[in-house]
């Protein structure tokens, strides 16, 4: 069974990008590419691909669905399993983001302390339940095992 170890994380916030870097790299020992905007993802995607995608929901140039959807149609990204982060979460939001290929969604503000391991349990739990959109992606062989910077340096508060 394959292993959660890459995520690519994009957030435009700076703040957040940090607190999820600690959380995510630091706390939970996953190997985090963050990028600060859905172009940057974009232009990141051909030299990382990760186990799992974890986007912002409503960041400017292009939102995180929206971003998922480019991501979709690089070679390697097709089947990656993608979660939404937001504080807009009304039940009705949360089902729409489902259908746009989210596994999972996740409610900010989120416990530095637990976003790992909620990340690792939706991840799971996805495999467990055996959604199409992911078992193809857990399958595959030969995915990319590369390690890359972030595109903006990890700093607090910039």
């Amino acid at each position: 069974m394959a292993e959660l170890t890459n995520i690519l994380h994009v957030e435009d916030d700076p703040d957040i990008r940090e607190i999820a870097s600690i959380a995510l790299g630091n706390i939970g020992g996953y190997t985090v590419v963050q990028c600060s905007s859905g172009p940057a993802a974009l232009s990141k995607a051909p030299e990382f691909v990760p186990d799992l995608l974890l986007f912002d929901v409503m960041m400017p140039e292009m939102t995180g669905p929206e971003t998922l959807t480019e991501l979709r149609k690089l070679k390697g990204y097709e089947n990656v399993p993608a979660i939404f982060m937001t504080a807009k979460a009304q039940p009705e939001e949360v089902e729409a983001y489902k259908k746009q290929g989210a596994i999972a969604v996740i409610i900010k503000p989120f416990d530095v302390m637990t976003l790992a391991g909620e990340v690792r349990g939706h991840w799971e739990k996805a495999i467990r339940e055996a959604k199409p959109n992911v078992i193809p992606f857990l399958q595959k062989p030969g995915k990319s095992d590369a390690r890359t910077n972030n595109d903006t340096p990890k700093t607090a508060g910039g």
